[in-house]
């Protein structure tokens, strides 16, 4: 008997992230195992990730979990798993947007639901967030198709569109949009607002810490003393938002503002929390968008104005821009919010993911 076990996996892109997409049931439905498994297809703990599919970058060690859900009007059920590089750690308090893009392919292709003529319409019960989430996908022919003329910025390229509609996604994590109470919140002297929409975030000016906001990744990324100065202001904000101790956690994440250059309604530079990305978060632009929307905070403040409703926010990243259909309801604390915004997606590699035997029942 061999030392290894052959698991099935789809490896896709999902918008401007990747990595393996699996069924629920070929996973170990203890949660222990199933993280260890997870550690080991993706290789970590590695800064390298050699021994496994990871990147080595954050936006290349995700996972996406899928099954055929239960839940009334809902197709699919999403569980995302952010898998830390360099430390034993398997995050599923966040969701991930952009590996969102590709359940829906990866439900058809596997056969969890058929594909309709034309476009289907799939609905997902996001069980990080337990938000719902409308991708609508092309299936002429009812088969899907990946090619196409959609471009997204920081993915090479054009390819079939996917339009994500985000629902019941105020309180992602918390189960309020101001988890603090307040749309500002001062900490070590700095000006904060703490959002959970879609995913829990703190804003704040580039300026306050000495940045333009339009610095590149590399720029960021070489910057110690910024996320030296950063990482205290999210520990306390992580507090104060309800979550406890976030030491070993990647939300909130962080999002860095400033006024828009390039005809953009913001600037937005966000944190994984302890890297930039590349491109920018889906649904950290969620977030971002329903700020821009909401009187009092600090992407209030720097957002282009626009009253319209439903109405786009462009959001100006490292790669370009992400574009955020925001249609809201009410003002304040109690707004409700739909969002969309369209991704692309395609399957990279199909087969199985080899791991250690041992690691199914070590403890």
């Amino acid at each position: 008997m061999s030392d290894l076990v052959g698991i099935p996996v789809i490896f896709m892109r999902g918008g401007t992230s990747r990595g393996p997409y699996f069924k629920a049931e070929d996973l170990p439905q203890d949660v222990a195992a199933r993280d260890r498994v997870l550690l080991a297809a993706m290789g970590s703990p590695d800064p390298r990730q050699i021994d496994g599919l990871g990147g080595a970058d954050t936006l290349t060690s995700k996972v996406a979990i899928v099954s055929k859900s239960t839940r009334p009007g809902v197709d699919v059920d999403y569980l995302f798993a952010q898998v830390d590089i360099g430390r034993p750690i398997v995050d599923t308090a966040p969701s991930c947007g952009n590996m969102l893009a590709g359940v829906a392919p990866f439900a058809i292709e596997t056969g969890m639901i058929p594909a309709k003529d034309g476009e289907t319409h799939v609905m997902i019960y996001n069980v990080n967030t337990g938000a719902r989430i409308e991708a609508i996908v092309q299936t002429p022919g009812r088969e899907m198709i990946y090619t196409g003329n959609a471009r997204i910025d920081g993915v090479p390229g054009t390819a079939a569109p996917i339009v994500l509609n985000f629902m019941d996604v105020v309180g992602s994590v918390s189960g309020m949009m101001l988890p603090t109470g307040n749309v500002r919140d001062v900490i070590d002297g700095i000006d904060v607002s703490c959002i959970d929409v879609a995913m829990p975030m703190i804003m704040m000016r580039a300026t306050d810490f000495g940045l333009t906001g339009t610095e590149s990744r590399a720029e960021i990324n070489a910057n110690k003393a910024l996320f030296a100065k950063i990482e205290p202001i999210r520990l306390e904000a992580g507090r104060r938002m309800g979550f406890g101790d976030v030491s070993d956690k990647v939300i909130p994440k962080v999002g860095l503002l400033s006024a828009p250059r390039q005809g953009g309604t913001i600037t937005s530079r966000y944190l994984t929390p302890h890297a930039l990305h590349a491109a920018h978060a889906v649904t950290g632009a969620v977030c971002v968008a329903t700020a821009c929307a909401l009187e009092g905070t600090i992407a209030y403040e720097l957002a282009t104005p626009d009253n319209s409703n439903p109405r786009t926010i462009w959001i100006e990243h490292p790669s370009g821009m992400v574009d955020v259909r925001l249609e809201t309801r009410g003002k304040g604390p109690d707004m409700e919010v739909v969002a969309g915004t369209l991704r692309t997606a395609r399957p990279i590699m199909k087969g199985e993911v080899l791991v250690p035997r041992k690691i199914l029942t070590s403890s």
